[in-house]
C-alpha cells in the first residue's frame, strides 16, 4: 500500500471520518488543508443506492453550476451552415462535419466535449467505437446532442459538467477551484447535489443517496450530510 505524505496525514487530522458536515463547513475544512503548489480541483463523490446493470437506474446528464468550474474547456461542433457560424461565433475549437470526424478517426482528441445537432449524429455515428469509451460521444442525456448550438456552445465553454455513475452507483464532477470564495464553493456543491437528488429513479427503493464526501485534488474525503 501505498505511504500517505505527510501533507495528506497533516489534513486528515482535520477530519473525523465518521462525522458528515453541513456543506459550509466542509468547505471551510477543504479550505484550512496544506496549501499546494497549484490551484486544487473541488471533487464531490456520491455514492448512490442504483443498480447500474438497470438502464433505467442510470444517472446521466450535465449541469451548468452558478459559480463556473473556474476553466473554459475545449468544444467541437459538428454543424455545418448557419449553425457552424452559430458554433464558431460561441467560440467553439473546431467546427465540422465529414472533415472532422476522419481527424477523430486519426487519432486526435485534443478536446473535452463534443456536441452534434441531430440530423448531424449519422456523420459521427461510427466514432462511437473511440468516443465512448472516453467519455466524448454527443448524447442528448447529457446536453450534447442539441437544435439549440449557440447555448450548448455558451454552456459548455463556460463550465457546464457532464457526469454519468460507475459500475458501482458512484458519482463524481469536479465542481470548481480551491480558490474560489468559500460562497461560491458552497453554491457549487449544493447545486450539483440537489441536482442529482432531483435524477432519483422512480424504480428506487428506499435511501437514494448514501453518502456524500467533498475534497481537493490529492486531499482527503470529508464526509458531508444530505438533508431529504
Amino acid at each position: 500500500m501505498k505511504k500517505k505524505s505527510k501533507r495528506f496525514r497533516a489534513d486528515a487530522a482535520k477530519v473525523d471520518p465518521n462525522r458528515k458536515v453541513e456543506i459550509p463547513e466542509a468547505v471551510k475544512i477543504l479550505k484550512s488543508f496544506t496549501p499546494t503548489k497549484f490551484d486544487s480541483a473541488v471533487e464531490v463523490s456520491i455514492k448512490l443506492n442504483v443498480d447500474p446493470k438497470k438502464s433505467e437506474q442510470n444517472i446521466r446528464g450535465s449541469l451548468a453550476l452558478p459559480k463556473g468550474i473556474g476553466k473554459q474547456r475545449r468544444v467541437i461542433v459538428f454543424a455545418d451552415g448557419e449553425e457552424a457560424r452559430a458554433a464558431q461565433e460561441m467560440g467553439a475549437d473546431e467546427v465540422g462535419m465529414e472533415e472532422l470526424a476522419k481527424k477523430i478517426e486519426g487519432g486526435w482528441f485534443d478536446f473535452d466535449v463534443a456536441i452534434a445537432m441531430p440530423r448531424t449524429m449519422k456523420v459521427i455515428s461510427k466514432l462511437g467505437k473511440v468516443l465512448g469509451p472516453k467519455g466524448l460521444m454527443p448524447s442528448p442525456k447529457n446536453g450534447t446532442v442539441t437544435e439549440d448550438v449557440r447555448t450548448a456552445v455558451r454552456e459548455f465553454k463556460a463550465g457546464k459538467i457532464e457526469f454519468r455513475n460507475d459500475a458501482n452507483g458512484n458519482v463524481h464532477a469536479a465542481v470548481g477551484k480551491l480558490s474560489f470564495s468559500e460562497a461560491d464553493l458552497n453554491a457549487n456543491v449544493e447545486a450539483f447535489i440537489e441536482h442529482i437528488k432531483s435524477l432519483r429513479p422512480t424504480t428506487v427503493k428506499g435511501q437514494y443517496i448514501e453518502n456524500v464526501s467533498v475534497s481537493a485534488t490529492m486531499s482527503p474525503g470529508i464526509p458531508v450530510a444530505v438533508q431529504g
